[in-house]
């Protein structure tokens, strides 16, 4: 099967929901398609499954710009998450036009033809599919959706009881009156240590390190009263400024004063903890934001561990045993029931390799332009949201680009644009700046970072708006092709006249 549209879209998650969404708003003119390599649409949040699942960004920043969130819960559990997005592509018809049980094996791109290939086969079969577009967006997010990462554990095959990573978390996982252990301190730890309380006999959390854990409300009480007396829409564009100017302050505080705000961290955490608490499991031994805030609603996982339903142990693994885990510190940990919440296996693009005009592209080795395109790459944009934000914030205004780009370059009669970094530009910077372990497995992977102007990334949704959403379209840094119109009246001179 062959079909051309003007803009193709891989993946149906929330960013490429949202993106769709922002073509029948901007773009209604422009054909679209949306593959999708599983079976239905939410990406994350129709993949994991695992207790508790929830956002840990508040879902007035979360969500779309264009769709408000009307729910009382500001921190929102996956299954509200995903109807919200169900909603959107339906409110959109933007359903009719995904595909899915396709998975993107590789991608084209033609100068000649000023196009796409995109070839993918069907689950289950290794029959090609081929599409071909305009203009083509990557919104597959930034992990391996098929495995998340587990290290190598010593003596993991004499364990007799059952191993499980969050991602592969299914309904028949029974942990009733057991004993489970969670192995890491990052989000989805935190959010599946209180979330399996209620029916596990014991909880512990071990931790190679700690992380920074900070309480913030489930609900968002000033929203709730103001929409007694304001329209739904207005509501949500206050909540929304007002909350980005709350993430945007507290991490530039982090960074400014890195020894003041963890003093803060600790010291919530302790109120919260009780003064018996030993401090050491959430006294990171970096400063804040170095790696990402871990935010739990209504101060949960705290509660659990004050009324000792759920411990906290800091130590590193030795090997498993048969009935747990053997510490180094010689201490051994009984478990029914492992949970290795170790992390995710980061995956750019979904692992496909852009080829132009012939050529492989190292996505490793270009640079990002505006955060959304990658140097060399005609015609393509990668949406990767923030990192100290909430990652539809930066998606949002990628989406809004992309479609800024193509209506001028359609009212120009452009047929392709491509960033073009100079040598000046190039710089050794990361793309991402944290020094999580996901991330640094990945570095190779991710496009870098230049020294100044388009090519610089600032995790700044007040810098971005400026830069992206309202600077000129037309900006250095970015190669138009020659307009089809001046070919065709190159075309009409006879030769000897013609320009050289």
């Amino acid at each position: 099967m062959n079909k051309h549209v003007d803009v193709l879209i891989i993946g149906a998650g929330l960013s490429g929901i949202g993106a769709a969404a922002h073509l029948r708003r901007n773009c209604p003119k422009k054909t679209f398609a949306v593959l999708e390599s599983r079976s239905s649409m939410g990406g994350t949040w129709d993949l994991f499954r695992y207790p508790g699942i929830r956002s840990d960004s508040d879902m007035f920043t979360l969500g779309y710009s264009f769709k408000p969130w009307t729910s009382e819960k500001s921190i929102a559990d996956g299954a509200s998450i995903l109807n919200y997005i169900k909603e959107t592509s339906q409110e959109y018809n933007i359903t009719q036009h995904i595909t899915y049980g396709v998975k993107v094996t590789r991608v084209e791109w033609s100068s000649e033809k000023a196009q796409w290939k995109v070839i993918a086969t069907r689950e289950g079969s290794e029959e090609e599919q081929i599409f071909t577009c305009g203009f083509l967006m990557g919104c597959t997010g930034y992990y391996n959706y098929e495995a998340g990462y587990t290290p190598d554990f010593p003596g993991l095959e004499k364990f007799k009881g059952d191993v499980v990573h969050p991602q592969k978390w299914t309904d028949d996982i029974q942990y009733k009156d057991k004993k489970v252990v969670i192995i890491g301190s990052g989000a989805t730890a935190v959010t599946l240590l209180p979330a399996m309380c209620d029916q596990a006999e014991h909880v512990t959390m071990l931790q190679r390190s700690p992380s920074y854990v900070a309480a913030v409300p489930e609900k968002d009480h000033i929203s709730i009263g103001l929409r007694k007396f304001l329209p739904e829409k207005l509501v949500y564009k206050m909540a929304r400024a007002r909350n980005v100017g709350l993430q945007l302050g507290v991490y530039r505080l982090s960074r400014q004063r890195p020894k003041a705000i963890r003093r803060l961290l600790l010291m919530a955490a302790k109120r919260q903890l009780g003064s018996d608490f030993d401090m050491k499991h959430f006294a990171p031994n970096y400063n804040p934001w170095d790696e990402r805030l871990c935010a739990v609603p209504n101060g949960d996982l705290f509660k659990v561990l004050k009324e000792k339903k759920a411990s906290v142990v800091t130590d590193h693994i030795e090997s498993f045993t048969e009935q747990g885990i053997r510490l180094k510190s010689g201490k051994e940990l009984q478990a029914d029931v492992v949970v290795t919440a170790t992390g995710l296996d980061m995956k750019i693009f979904g692992g496909v390799t852009p080829v132009v005009d012939g050529e492989e592209v190292n996505v490793g080795e270009c640079l990002t332009y505006k955060g959304s395109m990658v140097s060399g790459v005609p015609n393509f944009s990668m949406t990767f949201g923030y990192t100290n934000s909430s990652w539809t914030l930066k998606a949002d205004l990628i989406a809004e680009f992309c479609c800024r780009l193509i209506n001028y370059m359609d009212k120009q009669g452009i047929p392709y644009c491509v960033p073009e970094a100079q040598g000046n530009d190039f710089s050794d910077e990361p793309f991402l700046d944290l020094q999580s372990g996901y991330v640094a497995r990945a570095r190779h992977l991710l496009p870098r970072q230049g020294k100044s102007g388009p090519w610089k990334v600032i995790q700044s949704y007040l810098h971005d708006t400026s830069m992206i959403r309202f600077s000129k379209v037309n900006e250095s840094g970015l190669r138009f092709a020659e307009s089809r119109s001046k070919k065709i009246s190159s075309s009409l001179i006879p030769s000897t006249f013609k320009f050289s």
